[in-house]
């Protein structure tokens, strides 16, 4: 052998290595270069292929190089692939040899060694799944389908490896896929067609998240359910005519009973407009009845006032009449004397302008007379009712 000719390098078992450890990087490395090193020796005959062999060599590293070292996002070559790349939303699991190791890695760039290690990236965030065509019996034998049930769900992140340890990376067929199928028909097996369509429609939405939650909690406490969303299920095309009749009536029906209502809402409306008016004409009507009322006592008191100064004023006056007739009275009283009345009599025969003359004189003389008599009398009284 020339002493120039390189020196074969006999390739290294590797050391061992761990699943995102850079140690595998630089085993791998040296196994490339050992295999350049046996390719780049020129061959032992006559020579002129060492340039094709070097291109070979070289061609042959660039192609192993790039399987292996570059990201792959196929399973085929994910194996083959030191450089593998966790996406956003995900973690890394990884297997070796068919057993699940506690290796759980974060998105991004992570090693690996190649045909030894598998990694599968597992989706942490929410995420939906549709189940599909789910056909089930009701409580009356009547045949429907669900065609599309979507599950909005999420599995923790601490309880990754235990979830797929016991379930495996297809968890979700257990714990969803097949889990729906179960309880649509669970719950169509106990109740009826119409149940089902249209009574507890609504509810199902509930009884299917509140039933896969209940055995994920369970069994499986790393699966979150969010939301269960149903779609209407398809039936039979003579009953879905019926029933859309039964609709047709039902809202003519309820068109009807809107319409009473309104009816009777305005009827109710123009009574109580009604009932207003007439108790706002009643209110008027009465408080100018009020009002004319207190007028009527304004005027009634004014009136009794008018009358009570009228009454004062009368019984001042007839108190002062009835005063000055009593004094008046006092006073004849006092002049009644048997002078007072000598001198009015006299006084008042002066005062006539003729005198009669004849037989009837002497007459005159004795009533003259008889008056002295009864002035004497008079004056007796009055001095009697003095004592």
């Amino acid at each position: 052998m020339d002493s120039n000719q390189p020196r074969p390098v006999t390739p290294q078992p590797p050391q061992g290595g761990g699943g995102s450890s850079g140690s595998g990087f630089s085993e791998i490395l040296s196994v490339f270069l050992s295999f350049i090193a046996i390719f780049a020796m020129p061959p032992q005959g006559n020579g002129g292929g060492g340039f094709s062999a070097i291109l070979t060599v070289f061609l042959s590293f660039i192609a192993i190089f790039a399987m292996i070292v570059i990201p792959s996002s196929s399973t085929i070559r994910n194996g083959f692939s030191i450089l593998h790349q966790v996406p956003e939303g995900h973690v890394g699991v990884y297997w070796r040899g068919g057993a699940l190791l506690k290796t759980i890695t974060d998105p991004g760039f992570h090693l690996k060694l190649p045909f030894i290690t598998h990694y599968e990236p597992v989706q942490v965030t929410l995420q939906t799944d549709q189940v599909r065509d789910i056909p089930c019996g009701t409580k009356g034998g009547v045949m429907i389908n669900f065609e599309k049930i979507e599950v909005v769900n999420r599995l923790h992140k601490d309880y990754v490896h235990d979830t797929l340890l016991n379930y495996g990376v297809q968890y979700d067929n257990t714990w969803i896929y097949d889990k729906i199928h179960h309880e649509i028909n669970q719950f169509c097996s106990s109740h009826s067609l119409q149940q089902v369509y249209i009574d507890v429609f609504d509810q199902i939405d509930e009884k299917m998240k509140d039933a896969l939650q209940g055995d994920c909690t369970r069994y499986a406490p790393g699966i979150e359910i969010i939301s269960v969303r149903v779609t209407k299920p398809k039936i039979p095309e003579s009953i879905r005519r019926n029933f859309e009749q039964m609709e047709e009536e039902r809202t003519k029906v309820l068109i009807a009973i809107e319409k009473q209502r309104v009816v009777e809402k305005e009827a109710e409306t123009n009574k109580k407009m009604a009932i207003s008016e007439a108790e706002k004409v009643a209110n008027v009507s009465k408080i100018l009845m009020e009002q004319k009322l207190m007028e009527k006592d304004s005027v009634r008191k004014q009136q009794e006032i008018e009358n009570q100064i009228y009454m004062a004023r009368e019984k001042s006056l007839a108190d002062a009449d009835f005063y000055r007739l009593l004094k008046e009275a006092e006073a004849n009283k006092l002049k009644l004397t048997p002078q007072f009345l000598e001198l009015k009599f006299i006084e008042a025969i002066a005062d006539n302008t003729k005198i009669f003359f004849g037989e009837k004189i002497p007459n005159m003389f004795l009533d003259q007379r008889l008056l002295g008599n009864f002035l004497q009398q008079l004056s007796r009284n009055v001095s009697e009712e003095e004592k």
